[in-house]
């Protein structure tokens, strides 16, 4: 199966890698400027870098339909500026995954190629899509949504080794990110991992910095910029989290479902 991902952030990297395991050719898409904090586990990085790998799987800046087919054929995965989907019309894929995490439908639609799905709050199965999964840490995480919403946006982090929101650094004013720590850095409450215009953004727990921006980013006050992990294991930095894979098994439930013809049997299990 050729199947298109929607974003190439953290959450649609642990999807590809859920995918590409389980024998199903990938393609991803992205804007132009990344700005996914967790860049060690992001398929993200290879518009800027090139190319980069996450758990041994590779993934190539692609450009052109040429560059794409001859990535795949490299067993790897494409990822293409493009964050119209433009794309579909050319691939036309077998499913495509929209994991850009917006938390609203930035213009998915069911009808985008025979196996939609969406991927937390803004979807709604049937409708939007043919599935939803489910993206909020607890016990709903990672099920595939066959008739309905996902939970809808809180806006508070995931409960992570007994801290939520103080996990997530935020930009303290608009402007430009100015990177100071690096990924896999332990810090203590205080610390400053960066600065935009020169007001600094501290850390409010201690941990390692599992996730921060690049230098230069255009930020907005506010804006989720840097995350601790206070449970301070280095190895989480450049592997896939627990959700990034749940949310990608989810997926592949979807996929598989639809692809062998079952009804939905409404339960979203």
């Amino acid at each position: 199966m050729l199947v298109v991902i929607r974003g190439a952030g953290d959450i649609a990297t642990g999807i590809a890698l859920r995918l590409y395991r389980a024998g199903m050719h990938i393609v991803m898409t992205d804007i132009a400027a990344p700005t996914a904090i967790r860049r060690t586990v992001c398929f993200s990085q290879a518009i800027p870098l090139g190319s980069c790998e996450v758990e041994g799987i590779k993934a190539i800046s692609a450009k052109t339909e040429t560059d794409v087919e001859e990535i795949l054929n490299e067993s790897a995965i494409p990822v293409l500026v493009d964050p119209d989907c433009s794309c579909l019309a050319w691939l036309k894929p077998d499913a495509l995954v929209d994991a850009i995490l917006a938390k609203k439908n930035l213009g998915t639609a069911i009808t985008d190629a025979p196996i939609v799905i969406g991927v937390g709050p803004g979807f709604c199965a049937k409708r939007d899509c043919h599935a939803v999964v489910e993206t909020m840490r607890g016990h709903y995480l990672g099920r595939a949504i066959y008739d309905g919403e996902p939970i809808p946006n809180t806006n508070i982090p995931g409960l992570i080794g007994g801290y939520a929101g103080e996990r997530v650094l935020r930009a303290p004013c608009d402007g430009v990110f100015r990177k100071i720590l690096d990924i896999g850095t332990r810090v203590e409450a205080g610390d400053i991992a960066g600065t935009v215009n020169g007001e600094p953004m501290r850390c409010t727990i201690g941990g390692i910095l599992r996730g921060i921006l690049p230098d230069n980013t255009p930020v907005f006050q506010g804006m989720k910029s840097g995350d601790v992990d206070p449970r301070c294991a280095l190895d989480h930095c450049f592997c896939a989290s627990d959700k990034a894979l749940s949310v990608g098994g989810g997926v592949l439930e979807a996929i598989l479902h639809f692809a062998k013809g079952t009804e939905s049997n409404g339960t979203g299990s």
